[in-house]
């Protein structure tokens, strides 16, 4: 298809730059979130973070105690997939051990 006078090979007049803006835009990144709880041991949440997030036992053992302190605390930040596949992966380790930990994946703002 031939140029015409003031158009640019490729455009349209279907939009065609404002579909590809939405195929190229950024997936949208989700935050895994450990929930505290009265049961799960900090010894095996400092385990899982080390095993499933790739945590040096310093770093799993400071979010550990945040998780403890307030409540929660972000794990890692990933595609929404990944994020929801750790999570679920995380929480059925530790029902395979007897533990009731709470991960979940939320969007980020």
């Amino acid at each position: 298809m031939a140029s015409g006078p003031g158009r640019r090979e490729g455009d349209s007049d279907g939009g065609g730059a404002v579909e590809q803006e939405r195929k190229t835009a950024r997936a949208r990144r989700h935050a895994v979130i450990f929930h505290n709880d009265d049961y799960t041991t900090r010894e095996f949440v400092v385990h899982v973070l080390m095993r499933f997030f790739s945590k040096s036992e310093t770093e799993a053992t400071h979010l550990m105690l945040t998780v403890h302190h307030k409540g929660k605390g972000v794990a890692g930040v990933y595609t929404r997939d990944l994020a929801e596949t750790k999570a679920q992966t995380t929480m059925e380790y530790a029902a395979k051990h007897g533990f009731p930990l709470k991960v979940t994946a939320e969007p980020c703002d």
